[in-house]
């Protein structure tokens, strides 16, 4: 038989996950279109109840992002320049409607390498917080997921926050699909940048939809530090290895396509975080 549960504390939903296997079911807006007409034949342990999961709290040297915290909560929420990226990913997330209910979480826990949300918080160090009854423990973003659709959960485990240690600096997200909304990415870009005294002293750039999972390019970061912000960045990113990368042909690209415009959004999304252009305007000639 199959099982429906919606606990009201974490307590109670971990203890749930520790008896049986279980379909977490958060926003709700990847479980209906994956499962189609298909009858559920998953027990459900809906989540919608847990306020304790919602909502973005500020500790000593992180902000912590509950797992039911939606889209439309990271975008209305003041936090940091260096979270810039985060609020542009969230407006390219589906239409106003899903954001009002997705989760960041989900997205994460979905593992889609489209997934808009992952490169904007791999440049934020972002880490997951996973719970059982038995332990908690906390993985970097880039550990917790492993491939298309897989993750590092562990049986009787559920993500219950996201953990970002304060950053510095300023950061953007530059998106590249077929029409401007409800549309999947052909490639992405954030990119968070630390100024000081006219010069990159840091940088963190990441790309999505152009490999199994995004990635953060070291190369590219690796060249950009230590560049001045009054010109270069552009021609450092053009030249810079993107080793990290390896796109996949499909209706919304070719590998050759993917690998020429994720160069170019890259840059513009380092020129944009720098305050040298909207993101939208042409990088580089």
């Amino acid at each position: 038989m199959i099982r429906y549960a919606k606990p009201t504390s974490v307590d109670e939903a971990l203890a749930l996950l520790g008896e049986d296997a279980w379909r977490i079911l958060a926003g709700g807006t990847d479980f209906y279109p994956a499962q189609g007409s298909k009858p559920v034949r998953d027990n459900v342990l809906d989540i919608n109840g847990l306020a304790a999961l919602r909502g973005i709290a500020e500790t000593s040297d992180h902000f912590v992002i509950g797992a039911r915290t939606t889209w439309t909560d990271i975008v209305r929420h003041p936090l940091p320049p260096a979270f810039d990226a985060l609020k542009q990913a969230a407006r390219e997330v589906g239409s106003v409607q899903i954001q009002n209910v997705a989760s960041v979480t989900g997205n994460l826990c979905n593992a889609s390498p489209a997934a808009d949300g992952v490169p904007a918080l791999l440049v934020l160090d972002a880490e997951v917080e996973l719970r059982s009854v038995a332990a908690t423990r906390h993985l970097p973003l880039q550990d917790f997921i492993l491939g298309n659709r897989r993750t590092a959960l562990l049986p009787g485990e559920m993500v219950t926050a996201i953990r970002v240690p304060k950053p510095s600096g300023t950061s953007a997200f530059v998106k590249l699909g077929a029409r401007r909304y409800l549309v999947i990415s052909i490639a992405m870009v954030a990119a968070r940048l630390v100024v000081e005294d006219g010069l990159v002293s840091d940088a963190a750039v990441a790309a999505g939809s152009c490999s199994v999972v995004a990635r953060r390019l070291a190369g590219v970061e690796a060249a950009l530090r230590g560049l001045p912000v009054d010109g270069g960045l552009a021609d450092a990113v053009l030249a810079a290895t993107m080793a990290e990368l390896s796109p996949i042909a499909d209706v919304r690209g070719s590998v050759e396509y993917r690998l020429d415009a994720v160069r170019e959004i890259v840059a513009r999304a380092v020129l944009a975080a720098v305050g040298r252009t909207t993101g939208d305007e042409v990088a580089a000639a």
